[in-house]
């Protein structure tokens, strides 16, 4: 068993500059972690793959809906990666990851190791190898402990979970699965704690390292690397001010959807959103942003580049 050490996460996320938890894990603050509940998955995920992070949305089933049937805001869940890795058991590896968690004085089978050392805003994610039978990593009692070691109640798990009407009737809770069987999970082994870790398969297989912010919603989970999470959510409410802008423009035939989806554009219509966010009361909560990167996009270009 694999389990990562400080030095090993920090090796991991260099590009994060700021607090650490003591296993090393990246502390992202939690007033982004607050601003991510107001956000969609598209404005999160668009300044994401523009930076060729393209491997960090895994689409998934969900214990709650996102939104309520009146389509208000249910239970997204948002928090920081603990990650684990499991494999089918083998009997002489099995006995030494049962000899390293004793000496860490872990008791207990090694999905209950992962929930133990969960802390406040953490979600844990989980690749149980896509074992469904047998490969229950929650049910209501190990669901009822995350919820109390982590306050926001999140896991992501590709694999199984039971008991799935005792999940949903934790308050504020929100888990991530691939399938649900009744059999209690057994035949598995710890491969790594605070590693990276694959979940999902092919082309729509994604990665998650310790660390990173856990978005989940209605249609799945993105994992945004620590480092950017600052950058995303300037960019996610930059997005949010240019809608706001934009369906206001095309309402009054000012300006065209062609001319609208654009990733660069121009200098005149950089000041009319400028002027918009000053002036409008819609405008207000944008207008600490700063958009001399997007005039200087402007510059350099003559034509704008199709939105994604």
């Amino acid at each position: 068993m694999i389990i990562y050490s400080r030095e090993e996460v920090m090796a991991l996320t260099p590009l994060w500059k700021g607090e650490r938890f003591p296993d090393g894990r990246p502390k992202v603050a939690d007033r982004y972690l607050d601003a991510l509940y107001n956000m969609s998955l598209e404005e999160l995920w668009k300044p994401i793959f523009m930076q060729g992070y393209t491997n960090q949305f895994l689409a998934i089933n969900s214990v709650n809906p996102e939104f309520t049937e009146k389509g208000e805001v249910n239970r997204k869940l948002v928090g920081r990666a603990v990650t684990a890795a499991y494999a089918p058991a083998r009997p002489d590896y099995l006995d030494v990851t049962v000899a390293e968690a004793k000496k860490l004085g872990w008791t207990g089978t090694s999905n209950q190791w992962v929930i133990d050392n969960l802390v406040d805003r953490d979600v844990a994610v989980i690749d149980m190898y896509d074992k469904i039978y047998e490969g229950t990593f929650v049910g209501g009692n190990l669901a009822t402990a995350i919820k109390t070691k982590t306050g926001n109640g999140g896991a992501v798990i590709w694999g199984g979970i039971r008991d799935l009407e005792q999940v949903r009737s934790i308050p504020d809770i929100q888990v991530y699965y691939r399938g649900v069987d009744p059999t209690p999970i057994r035949d598995f082994v710890m491969t790594g704690m605070n590693c990276p870790v694959r979940l999902g398969a092919g082309r729509e297989a994604t990665i998650c390292l310790p660390g990173d912010i856990v978005y989940g919603c209605s249609g799945g989970v993105l994992f945004i690397p620590a480092h950017l999470v600052a950058d995303v959510v300037d960019d996610g409410a930059k997005t949010q001010a240019k809608d706001l802008f934009g369906f206001e423009m095309i309402s009054i035939n000012r300006f065209t959807t062609a001319e609208i989806d654009v990733h660069v554009w121009p200098k005149e219509m950089l000041d009319m959103l400028v002027d918009f966010i000053k002036n409008d009361p819609r405008g207000e909560p944008y207008r600490n942003l700063d958009w001399s990167r997007e005039y200087e996009l402007a510059e350099n270009s003559s034509d704008g580049q199709s939105a994604l």
